[in-house]
């Protein structure tokens, strides 16, 4: 045993950072990652290097994931650039348009070093000191920003299903509180819990019936309402929803209002939707994952009118903010509602210590343990600035709908929206005398064609039964040229599969 504590002095310094071997170690492991990360990036405009996933697999589970004694790092490290790295999407690419799954800024990657190497826990006061205090001045921040009122508040979450889950969970104790008396915490869910049901458009993110499964009421408590030709829950089909529920003597307690969504990027009427919600005594949650960031436009900000009347909001910042995954916040219209979600631990967050003044972030999250994910989006608004950051994510709008003009213009495509409400653009190769089952077949085709050649990155989804093709336009460094250029492409592969076909 002593034997053992003697050789602690010596033989682990090199992997800790309170030593002069340890830091020394760190300075040179970061410049030989540098210097991978640089390889990789510096003139690589290719989303992808085109391998199959059955190949990936195949080197991948050819590799050793642990060393009994040890290797240097140089060597790991060039393993991990010619087997992971060197095979990753490259989401910098300005044709790596597929997803919501945007390129980072400069200022929020340092951050991810400074947040990695101090490894501040936000669930306690004394786990993160300023650290707290910072995530505290931007959820102020947002809250301004969101335009809700003085008792506003949030906790930066893992992203948007994390966000959606808590938005519901507060609304349905919320609710059974308020119409039953029933703290849910201590009591769980009144019998008459199983009449309680969530309206929400039939373009709604996937997390809000799987929120409902895990809040136990189950998926069948979702009721979808039709959307409008412009892909936005229709006002007139929630109104006859909610005069069927009333009728049925079932309970709505939430809703749940799109600003953004996956496919169209379409946004929920949100003042009409507020007004609605109002009216019958209902949570509005806005899940503005995708389309929160117009909160920062110049040219769009109207889009999200009503957001501020919701009573909780989701915003995504590993989206139009450009932060490195994962980051994203939860705000309510009042503070107290996160009373439905507090715990204390006498070991982690005791009562007593609020009145000291440590503020233990954890009693606003379903999280205990998280990272200080707020510095990213701090040194990103500090360097990047408020007006450049309207101005790219004004950019990206303004490409997709320059873009949806183009490729409705171009003969043989088929746009579904011809004016994207932010910057996607779903559209489809669909050339005349090719029946709709074969022009499914092309499309996807295509898509696996760009992919692997490395050409391009274009997600497929479908819609009405069909398959689309859709462009994300994140990047503010796409330009017009990059799409035109995409466009020759799926014609060319589109005429040559179809030949390949006859």
């Amino acid at each position: 045993m002593i034997e053992t504590l003697k050789k602690a002095d010596f033989a682990y310094a090199p992997f800790f950072l309170n030593n002069e071997e340890g830091i020394h170690n760190y300075t040179q492991s970061l410049k030989i990652m540098e210097n991978l990360l640089i390889h990789f990036l510096d003139g690589n405009n290719s989303p992808y290097s085109g391998k199959k996933p059955h190949e990936l697999e195949a080197r991948i589970n050819d590799l050793s994931i642990t060393s009994q004694k040890g290797e240097t790092f140089e060597s790991v490290a060039a393993e991990l650039a010619e087997f992971v790295i060197n095979d990753s999407m490259n989401v910098h690419s300005p044709t790596c348009i597929g997803h919501l799954h945007c390129p980072t800024l400069i200022p929020a990657v340092a951050a991810e070093l400074i947040i990695s190497t101090l490894n501040q826990s936000m669930d306690s006061w004394d786990q993160s000191s300023t650290a707290t205090f910072v995530e505290e001045r931007i959820i102020d921040w947002l809250c301004n920003q969101a335009g809700l009122p003085e008792q506003g508040d949030g906790v930066f979450t893992s992203g948007g299903t994390q966000s959606n889950y808590m938005g519901l969970l507060l609304a349905r104790d919320a609710y059974c509180k308020r119409i039953w008396n029933v703290d849910v915490q201590q009591q769980g869910l009144p019998a008459d819990s199983k009449k309680l049901r969530i309206l929400c458009s039939e373009a709604a993110h996937f997390t809000v019936r799987n929120s409902a499964a895990q809040l136990g009421l189950g998926e069948q408590a979702v009721i979808t309402i039709k959307t409008d030709s412009k892909h936005r829950l229709s006002i007139d089909e929630m109104n006859h929803q909610l005069k069927k529920l009333k009728e049925q003597d079932l309970l709505p307690f939430a809703i749940v209002a799109t600003c953004g969504t996956t496919d169209f990027g379409s946004i929920d009427p949100l003042v009409e939707l507020a007004e609605i919600a109002k009216l019958n005594g209902i949570w509005l949650h806005v899940d503005a994952a995708y389309g929160g960031a117009m909160m920062l436009s110049h040219d769009f900000k109207a889009s999200i009118k009503g957001m501020e009347a919701a009573d909780s909001i989701t915003v995504d910042f590993h989206k139009l903010f450009y932060q490195p995954i994962s980051c994203g916040a939860f705000l309510v219209s009042d503070r107290d509602h996160f009373k439905y979600i507090q715990h204390h631990a006498d070991y982690l967050n005791p009562e007593e210590d609020e009145a000291e003044g440590m503020v233990h972030l954890v009693n606003k999250s379903i999280q205990t343990t998280r990272r200080f994910d707020a510095l990213k989006l701090w040194m990103s608004l500090k360097v990047v600035g408020l007006d450049t950051f309207g101005e790219m994510i004004d950019y990206t709008c303004h490409l997709a709908r320059e873009a949806a003009e183009m490729i409705d213009d171009e003969a043989g495509f088929r746009v579904l929206n011809k004016h994207p409400e932010l910057n996607a653009v779903v559209f489809r190769y669909d050339p005349e005398g090719v029946s709709a089952q074969l022009a499914d077949q092309l499309n996807k085709q295509i898509q696996q064609a760009l992919l692997n050649s490395g050409r391009a990155f274009l997600a497929k989804t479908r819609f009405e039964g069909e398959v689309y093709l859709k462009m994300t336009l994140l990047n503010p460094m796409t330009r017009l040229e990059d799409i035109e250029e995409i466009l020759d492409e799926i014609r060319i592969l589109g005429e040559m599969f179809n030949m390949m076909e006859e």
